[in-house]
């Protein structure tokens, strides 16, 4: 799978969702996608960044912005990740791999000298055409979701 560029149009997905519902690129077109792909639920950095997308949902959404996070988890480990820690943005269950792979970031990841495949932390902004407006690689968690709330702003 080749990187995704700046203005490439975003591959498209539909996956199950927390809350039972269904998330597709194609249902949202019109609107700005924020799409933050995070490795595992309820781990210390993921917890983190899902808080701090849920803080600011309301300025997301004033933004005309649609946040999902997407990980290989489950809709029922979505479902109880999100009740435990009062989520309110969409978290889509990827268990095939399907968009992390479309998006590039399944990748081989080391730790503690073992390589293993996994989600390598991004975020991508999808314009309301489709396209991608803004990508961050390899995502530090403390300041991210203010960084991607300006840059929707921005857009």
């Amino acid at each position: 799978m080749s990187e995704l560029s700046i203005g490439d149009a975003a591959p498209a997905f539909s996956l199950p969702s927390n809350g039972g519902g269904t998330l597709s690129l194609a249902n949202l077109a019109g609107k700005k996608v924020v799409l933050y792909f995070y490795p595992k639920d309820d781990t210390s950095g993921c917890t983190a960044e899902a808080v701090a997308f849920t803080a600011l949902a309301s300025d997301f959404e004033q933004a005309n912005a649609v946040v999902i996070g997407i990980s290989p988890d489950s809709v029922k480990s979505h479902d109880k990740f999100a009740a435990k820690h009062n989520l309110t943005v969409a978290l889509a269950a990827d268990e095939d791999k399907v968009a992390c792979q479309a998006y590039g970031v399944w990748k081989e990841k080391s730790m503690y000298g073992k390589t293993y495949m996994g989600v390598e932390r991004s975020t991508f902004l999808i314009d309301p055409a489709g396209k991608i407006a803004a990508i961050w690689p390899k995502v530090k968690v403390p300041g991210h979701a203010e960084v991607v709330l300006q840059a929707v702003r921005a857009l």
